[in-house]
């Protein structure tokens, strides 16, 4: 084949531990085309990327967490992607085959040559659908079914009553379907605006979805949840957090998935709570501890399977918010960080 011209997406700048990141901390240029690939390894083309909040964490000197690296000045960005074989010296990879990075390192370019021990096969996706290896059956996926299963304590047929918080993103989504199909009887959401509440409740079968940009979220919930919360799948943290648990019952369960509020913040994560909040967590038996999907690589197959399995028969639903441009990989996240975004947010190359 001939050689195509190549792109890549770099970390210009850092936005510094404490302050909102910025397109401009992005770069994307002109990069050499990869070198032929060698024995066991596969020439790329990169499909699609995916932006997570992660990320934001990667900008800064420290990542602050032990599972991912901090990108380095000038360093070509990585995450995870879905990209196709081009060319192949790997007798377990043909042309044409879709694969996934294992872990979060695939680099964000246009081509580039791999191993085959460092990505995953995608035996039951084509082209069409291949992005849903980066939400519903991706770490985003895995992460809300086995945060749910793990860690909300659902019984069924008792009625439950669960409430997600960024309901709209590809975590929340998932987890609020996840909750229902294990049999939650009352399913809330917290948005960030009236479209988005709107959505969850028609698309993704949300009960009620509440706007905490003009609802006071606490008063709500006691309106919506008499009976107070049983499970609480917290995405953001703050304000939003606190407000949910001064209406968690007894023996109640927050599932610690991201505070996402607090990314901007030089703050340990999980950041800490007001002592009011940690007295009430103690005196109802609350059971909140920091969820991390990666400590549970046996659960992924069953996870997977019931992902797939709850799509296949109309379960769960999935919905992808798609910018296309390798070039404008740092709006998308952006723009994810700051809410904009339903469902997963992926950028098509």
């Amino acid at each position: 084949m001939s050689k195509k011209e190549n792109q890549r997406v770099f970390l210009r700048s850092r936005p510094g531990v404490d302050k909102e990141p910025k397109v401009e901390n992005f770069g994307c240029e002109v990069c050499p085309f990869p070198e032929e690939p060698g024995n066991g390894e596969a020439l790329f083309e990169t499909l699609y990327l995916s932006v997570d909040p992660l990320m934001r964490c990667l900008m800064n000197e420290d990542s602050g967490v032990v599972y991912a690296s901090a990108w380095g000045m000038g360093d070509t960005i990585k995450g995870s992607a879905v990209a196709t074989v081009i060319k192949s010296k790997s007798p377990n990879l043909e042309v044409g085959d879709l694969v996934t990075p294992k872990g979060f390192s695939w680099p964000f370019q246009l081509y580039t040559v791999q191993d085959e021990s460092s990505v995953l096969k995608l035996e039951n996706l084509n082209r069409k659908n291949a992005s849903l290896a980066l939400g519903l059956f991706g770490i985003n996926g895995l992460t809300s079914a086995i945060g749910v299963m793990e860690r909300g304590n659902i019984v069924p047929n008792s009625n439950q009553t669960m409430v997600v918080s960024a309901a709209a993103g590809s975590c929340g989504s998932i987890a609020g379907q996840v909750g229902k199909i294990l049999g939650c009887g009352k399913l809330i959401g917290i948005c960030g605006s009236p479209e988005k509440c709107e959505f969850i409740v028609e698309y993704f079968g949300f009960d009620e979805a509440i706007c905490y940009k003009t609802e006071d979220v606490h008063s709500e919930i006691k309106r919506i949840c008499p009976g107070g919360v049983d499970v609480y799948f917290d995405n953001v943290g703050g304000d939003i957090n606190n407000a949910v648990i001064n209406c968690m019952n007894k023996n109640s369960s927050v599932i610690l998935c991201g505070q996402i509020a607090v990314y901007n913040d030089n703050v340990p994560y999980p950041p800490p709570l007001p002592a009011d909040i940690v007295e009430l967590i103690a005196q109802r038996e609350i059971s909140r501890e920091r969820f991390l999907v990666l400590n549970y690589p046996e659960k992924f197959m069953h996870a997977l399977s019931f992902l797939m399995d709850s799509y296949k028969n109309c379960q769960i639903k999935n919905h992808e918010t798609v910018t296309t441009g390798l070039e404008n990989t740092g709006q998308a996240f952006i723009e994810m960080m700051n809410g904009k975004n339903i469902g997963k947010q992926i950028v098509k190359l």
